[in-house]
């Protein structure tokens, strides 16, 4: 096997290229107001950003929530105030101009965690989770009904959460973006465009990246539920690197898209402007930049044939 290297261990310098946040995302040219959560200085590689998502969300929530509040123009409510069913505690904080009538909030039962919605946003009919986290919704964002967003999450501007979107927490979206598949543990940069069913875990997708229908992340390897969960090792130059988690989605890095009904394994690494094709099954690795993928079993021999026995 030879010796494997501790990818938390090493500094900055000393993290391959291919594991570099700059690698895959081009602040300079397209600015992410979540900036800070990736390139923070115990960030020392893309992975590291996925432990990070959680402590980052709560805290930047509580001191967005707090600046709106003391700027004034929002109303404050909890279960007394509220029509539809609720359980536990919670606040509620809406902005001059926003509608806020979800079908459901469950609040904590040990404290008290809060929702904000942001002006213009319109959110009808949702089911909000602020058991085990707060939320925070921007402006301009058009929330459908039929959908689920749990705390910590952070939804930017002008996003359109669509019917049967399911945000599972520890979730940063950015602005003008459009959803409507599962995402978990996983930071959506601006333009970021998953409007179909999908799911998205334990991962970072850069701007105006696209799943397309059915396209959908393995987070943790499938035999992991028989022989028990352990880290992922990856390789990169015949050196072999293990990063400090047994879940790992896709790294996707700007302008770069998944076809339709395509599935990536745990520990997908994909440079920008990088395009696959549909029916692809995307092993973990390296791809990109500036490629195309193709699935085309019937023009390489990839599939096997074999006669039917009636």
């Amino acid at each position: 096997m030879g010796d494997i290297i501790i990818l938390k261990g090493l500094s900055k310098n000393d993290v391959p290229e291919r594991l570099k946040v700059e690698f895959y995302f081009d602040f300079n040219k397209y600015p992410f107001k979540h900036r800070e959560l990736l390139t923070g200085p115990e960030i020392n590689s893309v992975i590291a950003v996925l432990d990070a998502i959680h402590p980052y969300a709560i805290n930047w929530i509580k001191d967005a929530i707090l600046k709106k509040v003391n700027a004034g123009n929002v109303k404050m409510s909890g279960p007394a105030e509220f029509r539809g069913k609720c359980i536990g505690d919670f606040t509620a904080y809406v902005e001059d101009g926003a509608i806020f009538e979800p079908s459901f909030i469950k609040g904590s039962m040990k404290g008290k965690n809060s929702i904000f919605i942001g002006k213009n946003t319109v959110l009808i009919g949702s089911n909000i989770f602020l058991d085990e986290g707060d939320i925070y919704i921007g402006e301009n964002n058009s929330i459908e009904p039929g959908t689920g967003i749990k705390g910590p999450t952070i939804i930017g501007d002008k996003n359109e959460i669509r019917q049967g979107t399911y945000l599972r927490g520890d979730v940063i979206i950015g602005d003008g973006g459009t959803y409507r598949g599962e995402i978990k543990n996983a930071v959506m940069m601006d333009k970021a465009n998953f409007p179909h069913p999908s799911y998205v875990g334990d991962s970072i997708c850069g701007y105006a990246t696209h799943f397309g229908n059915q396209a959908t992340t393995a987070n943790l390897g499938i035999y992991a539920g028989v022989f028990g969960k352990k880290n992922v090792v990856i390789e990169i130059d015949d050196k072999k690197y293990e990063i400090g988690r047994p879940k790992i989605g896709i790294i996707l890095g700007d302008w770069s898209q998944v076809g339709c009904n395509s599935v990536s394994d745990p520990g997908v690494f994909v440079g920008p402007n990088t395009i696959f094709y549909s029916l692809c099954r995307i092993s973990k690795g390296f791809y990109g930049p500036n490629e195309v993928l193709k699935n085309k079993p019937l023009e390489h021999g990839v599939i096997e044939r074999a006669s039917l026995r009636m």
